[in-house]
């Protein structure tokens, strides 16, 4: 099952199963939160409801993609692509530090910083240095806590394209400071296009994830990439993580964090900027991954 948020000629948004023929929309006011919190039935039943009798058949090109999840709970990125964390240090004469094997690491974004796969993402306030990264994430479908990572499987609903959009030069001034970034990351993170069901990416399992080539261009330069298949810890160690002393709920965003060569920082500290200059006003990045589909966001003032 492929899920979207949409909008279609300025009306409320809706919720529908992308199919061949368009997106059939579920009825007014549902939304894809609503199909979580169970472990499937609810999402079974609005597929069939969706196949046989929907509100309406939207063609996808004349609907404006919202992210899946619009307003998420909560969000998650993690660091789980030992290649990106090992270039990026590498590049700054750093070894790797042990402790990156023995936990997944992560930090809280902004849920009312959700962007579409298609809108345009304005520059941070104060930044010149605007970065992108080439993400998946996993939207928590079932509740818990203190789940095991065999548990943590099934309490996936589905995955999606993610950039973590990055301000360099804020978030490098912030962390000097021992919390996180901050600024640097809760101006935008895009979303979408759609919520792709685990069953959809079975017959591509590899090694902790799918292989799933994920690839980023710049104004139609290839910058990025890379493979799903590589991430060192997978997303159900990455929600059991999450889920300790704590509890997740479903639409909780789960990033994966910066795939291998991923983003402009990694790229530079490798190649120069000259070759990786930051992004500027106009520029258009384009996230694929294969499986879950294209998200492209014009940078603007």
């Amino acid at each position: 099952m492929r899920w979207v948020t949409y909008n279609h000629q300025g009306g409320d948004d809706r919720v529908g199963l992308l199919m061949d023929d368009g997106i059939h929309a579920l009825a007014a006011g549902v939304e894809l939160v609503n199909l979580l919190g169970d472990r499937g039935e609810r999402m079974r039943a609005a597929l069939d409801w969706a196949t046989n009798q929907p509100a309406e058949i939207v063609a996808l090109e004349q609907a404006a993609l919202r992210p899946p999840i619009p307003r998420p709970p909560s969000v998650r990125d993690f660091s789980a692509f030992e290649q990106h964390v090992r270039a990026a240090r590498a590049g700054r004469g750093q070894e790797m530090d042990p402790d990156r094997y023995e936990r997944p690491v992560f930090y809280f974004s902004n849920p009312a910083a959700m962007v579409g796969p298609n809108d345009e993402v304005k520059v941070a306030p104060g930044s010149a240095a605007l970065d992108f990264e080439l993400e998946v994430a996993a939207v928590v479908g079932l509740g818990g806590h203190d789940l095991t990572p065999a548990e943590a499987e099934g309490h996936i609903a589905g995955f999606t394209v993610m950039n973590d959009w990055s301000a360099r030069d804020l978030q490098a001034q912030e962390m000097r400071h021992g919390l996180g970034p901050a600024k640097g990351k809760d101006f935008a993170t895009s979303l979408g296009p759609a919520l792709v069901t685990p069953d959809e990416l079975e017959p591509y399992r590899k090694n902790k994830a799918y292989e799933l080539v994920m690839t980023a261009r710049v104004n139609g330069r290839e910058y990025s990439r890379g493979n799903l298949s590589d991430v060192h810890w997978s997303f159900a160690e990455m929600v059991a993580y999450a889920s300790r002393g704590t509890e997740l709920v479903p639409g909780d965003v789960i990033g994966s964090g910066t795939c291998g060569t991923g983003c402009i920082l990694e790229l530079s500290l490798t190649h120069g900027t000259e070759a990786y200059p930051w992004l500027r006003p106009g520029d258009v990045v384009e996230l694929s991954v294969a499986g879950l589909g294209t998200i492209a966001n014009r940078v603007i003032v």
